[in-house]
């Protein structure tokens, strides 16, 4: 095989776009339910799989997909054990690897295998309730305040907070797109999402009284301009999680996102804090 071609072979290394593939190619179209059955992978999963190879597939009106050209040549090169030249592709941009990286695509796409995404989502959400304790910043969603609650208080509100979310997104998903299913990897995927926020509390910890022994003037806002970084990720995190999920498309994804940011902005206004 020609080194110049092999990167079609990086894109279908994963056995499941490869299967997708084959299954196009031998039925002609499918619906996304048979699809789904073949492959026995949750539907954020196959979403994702879907989306890695919208270059090569289409979808008509009845919403069954089908190979567009370009997945006609690599169906017949996958069958024939070559790369043909008209499937000769770039290298993918940088800002593409970064951008799937900033979103943990690579992450999420395993999250169907929940006897390993759920006890790791399960552990982000122990770490950042536990963090949040001993730091004494008290979460409200997305956003963190000086807490002189428990211990054991600070880290049953972020834990109610972060159940809170899931059951909200659930519930906006539903409202805007009718989209059911899946709820439990939609736990696992908002949960691993919530690790930016999760680490804050122990940044914090590490950061504050270092800046303050020094009596720098970055001691007010530096904290915060931290907080700030992470809920950005948290936010881009969230939004791949309902992808994921739920099998959402991104842009819709984040639409969900941007609702509960402002629910929360309201919470926050009804509770007399101040952002």
């Amino acid at each position: 095989m020609p080194d110049e071609a092999s990167r079609y072979y990086t894109l279908l290394r994963d056995p499941a776009r490869r299967k997708i593939i084959e299954l196009l190619g031998e039925q002609g179209k499918i619906g996304f339910k048979e699809l789904r059955g073949s492959l026995v992978l949750g539907v954020g999963t196959v979403y994702y799989h879907l989306d890695m190879l919208s270059d090569f597939i289409t979808q008509d009106k009845s919403r069954k997909y089908s190979l567009n050209d370009r997945g006609q040549l690599l169906y017949r090169a996958l069958k024939d054990g070559n790369v043909s030249p008209a499937l000769k592709m770039g290298s993918e941009a940088l800002s593409h690897r970064l951008g799937r990286w900033l979103f943990l695509s690579p992450v999420f796409a395993h999250s169907a295998h929940l006897r390993v995404f759920l006890p790791a989502a399960v552990a982000v959400l122990i770490l950042g309730a536990v963090g949040s304790a001993l730091a004494k910043q008290e979460p409200v969603f997305f956003f963190y305040f000086a807490s002189t609650r428990s211990f054991e208080n600070v880290a049953l509100i972020f834990l109610f907070y972060w159940v809170g979310l899931f059951l909200l997104a659930d519930a906006t998903i539903y409202v805007l797109y009718r989209r059911t299913g899946g709820d439990l990897q939609l736990f696992a995927c908002i949960g691993v999402a919530a690790l930016p926020l999760a680490l804050f509390p122990y940044v914090y910890a590490m950061i504050l009284p270092y800046v303050t022994a020094l009596s720098l003037p970055v001691s007010f806002w530096l904290p915060r301009f931290v907080l700030l970084i992470l809920q950005v990720w948290t936010l881009l995190l969230i939004s791949s999680a309902f992808s994921f999920g739920k099998g959402l498309r991104l842009d819709r994804s984040i639409i969900v996102t941007l609702v509960l940011l402002y629910l929360n902005i309201v919470i926050l206004i009804l509770l007399g804090r101040v952002i």
